[in-house]
């Protein structure tokens, strides 16, 4: 059963839906009473953009296994793609609580809270996403975000040049190291960012007016 799951999971990274769904609905047959089939029939329907469809297989998952993380990890993005954040996030403390502990949950905590507002909790959060996976680069990027906005300018720069250094084509990496340059009056720093930003992503809009900022005061 196991085997099966890991190749249905990767059928779903490869968006063999049609392929995933026979070989979901043949172990669920096989294997009624193991969470492991309805909660990977969610998470497909999930990917597929279908979303409330999965509440009910999450919800089999559970009532087999109330403690069965995953579906409840799975229930939360679900939860999240409909734009309910504080649903999402309490299925993700639920998930937590029954012993996940990985990267992806963390990051999808601080994007909850990010919706909600809690600001400080979506930092911590993305700081324990990094730890858990300093290869996770676009929650090393929500991370730096954070602590700019939460006024720790030097930390966020150090974790911005971390992004670059994993993915130099990050233009809204680049973009938010001209915000920092600028707001500490190194404009020809700051231009350099912006610059680079615009290279990478030509319609990158923020960086094109922060541009158009810099030559105005120059005048």
């Amino acid at each position: 059963m196991e085997h099966t799951m890991e190749q249905v999971q990767q059928l779903i990274a490869e968006r063999k839906f049609e392929q995933a769904a026979k070989a979901l609905d043949l172990a669920i047959s096989e294997h009624p009473e193991d969470p492991a089939g309805y909660t990977n029939f969610g998470n497909l329907l999930v990917t597929m953009g279908e979303s409330p469809r999965s509440f009910a297989f999450f919800e089999k998952a559970l009532s087999i296994d109330p403690l069965y993380a995953s579906a409840s990890f799975g229930y939360g993005n679900a939860l999240f793609e409909l734009d309910r954040y504080q649903e999402a996030l309490d299925r993700f403390n639920e998930a937590q609580k029954s012993g996940l502990d990985g990267g992806d949950l963390f990051y999808m905590i601080g994007r909850s809270a990010l919706e909600l507002g809690h600001s400080g909790q979506a930092l911590a959060a993305f700081q324990r996403a990094v730890e858990l996976n300093d290869q996770d680069l676009e929650a090393r990027f929500q991370y730096a975000l954070q602590l700019a906005r939460l006024g720790d300018l030097d930390t966020a720069e150090q974790q911005f040049h971390l992004v670059i250094e994993g993915d130099a084509t990050h233009a809204d990496a680049y973009y938010n190291l001209g915000v920092i340059a600028a707001f500490q009056d190194h404009n020809h720093q700051a231009k350099q960012y912006f610059d680079r930003a615009l290279a990478l992503n030509p319609k990158h809009i923020l960086a094109a007016n922060a541009l158009r900022t810099l030559s105005e005061k120059k005048d």
